[in-house]
């Protein structure tokens, strides 16, 4: 029986058979499930204080999310996926206790797919902004404070 395991790499670390998987995750769900295309590839993957977390089985990534560093030091919580094939399994969950954990104290913010807002008020996020549609989705300013 395999397990799931977690990884967590700078962009400089990730090899490119690794970041290939992690854009074609992101894609596959992003662009082509949720039918929104926009500029997947925006530049902040390779900052340096970038992290990519993402858990694989069998080598495979089914869940991914990166924190960046915002300019006003809060970290940014974003591309939170799960692979269809692996939803339900706690995956998301896994990686945003692992990103809180490596933030640590400093102010989080991410911008929740609105019918995502109770799973992420769950991690101590509350509602900091109104309501817009980004790709035809609603979405919601969030912010978990230090």
């Amino acid at each position: 029986m395999s397990s799931t395991e977690l990884q967590v790499a700078r962009f400089a670390d990730l090899d490119a058979r690794t970041f290939h998987d992690l854009v074609r995750l992101r894609a596959d769900v992003f662009v082509v499930e949720q039918q929104c295309p926009y500029p997947e590839l925006d530049g902040r993957d390779v900052e340096p204080g970038t992290r990519h977390l993402w858990l694989t089985h069998d080598d495979t990534p089914v869940a991914y999310l990166r924190i960046l560093a915002d300019p006003d030091g809060a970290a940014r919580i974003g591309r939170v996926v799960v692979a269809p094939a692996a939803r339900g399994g706690g995956h998301a969950g896994r990686l945003m206790t692992e990103a809180l954990a490596r933030i640590g104290d400093r102010p989080c913010v991410l911008d929740a797919q609105s019918h995502l807002v109770a799973l992420y008020a769950r991690y101590g996020f509350t509602v900091s902004g109104p309501e817009y549609v980004e790709d035809g989705i609603p979405h919601t300013p969030m912010r978990r404070t230090a």
